[in-house]
């Protein structure tokens, strides 16, 4: 592409998203460039007392069909897909006396904001479908070469500093904002072809749609995947979800990894699922340790006391601000990295002595995640996030042994761990926090026994403990280990086929049971 050399002399301005264009038209007028404009844009930048000309007096031809038609003329295309630097395209301009368009402001009818509400009907998203938009933007992008396409109202103040400095927008400026344009259009047209296809026969709109198009930026470069011979980078939402991974920021610490973004989002996703304030610490994308606390400190030294070896290296986060106490605690083991809402003056000194540690600060937010995703050979699996609440009145008991209040806090509690433990997944509780953990085994019973054996191994008794299964004991054999380890309630979904023989021996064993009618498979 060649290098534009020439001033701006003429731009054209039509936005959906107003903000800043008055200010951006004053400014571009008062350095002698020409305003072209449509409709309400226009509009507004006349009232402002800036000079501006409507396009269907720069056509010649009026806007019609209810706006449907305004820019799409040979007198606007023209004057921005001509290239500058062939001598037909300009000859062609002077023939049919089409100014060049140097300068393409625009933005698209908000059609994703449109079918974002749930009450959106069909007719009102088609008259939200933009279609001179789109087609002004791509021309202008294609022409990078000599025009200067804007999309993004952030970007307003680049390239008024650059027009004020030389006349031009800079050719590296250009093939940026042109990289954006497409990138624009694509998701735009990805979010009709997303809604159209979720359509049935009745308009109505069906859980998946039949195409599926995904948009994400990348945001890191990563030094490889989970393995060193395997090449890897970090791509977010365009609109994180408030309060999940994507949205944090990195207070210091070395480049974070794959293994590092896919434990922390783990340990992130569980540690946002307990009300008060907890520790989480994942190895491996399992718990390997989970407990509340009357303090962070208090919190992560209990998380911790439940798999100290394990947590070597960990991913550790709290859902409350981390104070020096806690940071003094922390800094005594290896971890990758460590998460938490916020980080205290005094926590952040204790950290800068373990530079290397990499702190990610994450606003708190319940807000529930989107769609869940999982790649596999030639396709992907979809499904809605597994967010299935269950509490303490909705619990069945199916034992003649009544549960207590504290075995029903422990239960609920070891419940709420083991929806982020690998399946099949068998969690130790008591008091709130975890005391073995048995995590994606072939069998629920080998789940079980390795659950207890890491208990033993951190010295912690399983006298009195709450067992969660994640999914119903197929057997009694699994339920025997738990309770010879020393649990006194237990909760799982149920729905085996042997459920009224494990209930049975639950009842001959003295213990109390609820079920949840609801599993938590994790693979």
């Amino acid at each position: 592409m060649w290098i534009m050399t020439a001033n701006v002399k003429q731009a054209l301005l039509s936005v959906s998203d107003k903000t800043g264009i008055v200010d951006l038209a004053r400014a571009l007028r008062a350095l002698g460039i020409q305003l072209l404009s449509t409709g309400g844009t226009a509009r507004l930048i006349a009232e402002a007392g800036i000079e501006v000309t409507e396009v269907a007096d720069y056509t010649g031809f009026p806007e019609m069909l209810d706006g449907r038609v305004k820019t799409l003329h040979p007198r606007i295309h023209g004057g921005l897909l001509a290239r500058r630097d062939d001598a037909e395209h300009v000859a062609a301009l002077v023939k049919h006396d089409i100014p060049t368009i140097d300068l393409l402001v625009v933005n698209l009818y908000p059609f994703a904001a449109t079918v974002a509400r749930l009450d959106a009907s069909l007719e009102e998203a088609i008259e939200n479908i933009d279609i001179g938009g789109p087609a002004m933007l791509r021309a202008a992008a294609k022409n990078y070469g000599g025009v200067a396409v804007v999309v993004d109202p952030a970007d307003y103040a680049t390239v008024l500093e650059e027009i004020k400095a030389s006349g031009s927008v800079t050719a590296k400026t250009r093939f940026a904002l042109a990289k954006k344009v497409f990138a624009h259009t694509a998701q735009y047209d990805g979010a009709i072809t997303n809604y159209l296809t979720s359509l049935d026969d009745s308009d109505q709109r069906r859980p998946f749609s039949g195409t599926l198009n995904l948009h994400f930026a990348k945001a890191l470069e990563l030094r490889y995947g989970e393995n060193p011979h395997q090449a890897a980078a970090f791509y977010r939402e365009l609109k994180p979800v408030a309060g999940s991974l994507a949205t944090f920021t990195q207070l210091q610490g070395k480049e974070l990894s794959y293994n590092n973004l896919a434990d922390a989002d783990a340990a992130w996703e569980c540690v946002k699922s307990l009300d008060s304030s907890a520790c989480v610490i994942v190895k491996h994308a399992n718990p390997c340790g989970v407990a509340l606390g009357p303090s962070a400190e208090k919190a992560y030294l209990r998380a911790l006391s439940t798999d100290p070896t394990s947590a070597f290296g960990g991913i550790i986060a709290l859902n409350c601000e981390i104070d020096e106490a806690a940071a003094v605690a922390i800094a005594r083991q290896f971890a990758e990295v460590v998460i938490a809402p916020a980080f205290t003056p005094a926590a952040r000194t204790v950290f800068a002595a373990r530079d290397k540690v990499r702190l990610l600060e994450i606003a708190l937010a319940k807000t529930p995640p989107g769609l869940d995703f999982k790649r596999i050979g030639g396709g992907l699996l979809v499904q809605d996030a597994d967010l299935f609440p269950v509490n303490k009145a909705e619990l069945k008991v199916v034992t003649t042994t009544q549960p207590s209040d504290e075995q029903l806090a422990d239960m609920l509690f070891a419940w709420r761990v083991a929806k982020f433990v690998k399946s099949n997944a068998i969690v130790f509780c008591r008091d709130g926090m975890t005391l073995g953990v048995g995590a994606g085994q072939m069998s629920r019973v080998d789940s079980s026994r390795i659950a207890a054996i890491k208990a033993e191994h951190a010295g912690l008794a399983l006298a009195g403990s709450a067992v969660a299964s994640d999914a119903f004991f197929p057997f009694r054999d699994g339920l025997d280990v738990v309770i010879d380890a020393g649990a006194t309630s237990v909760i799982q979904p149920g729905g085996s086929m042997r459920d009224a023989e494990v209930i049975a021996a639950a009842n001959e064993r003295g213990i109390a049971m609820v079920l949840t009618g609801h599993r938590h498979f994790r693979h």
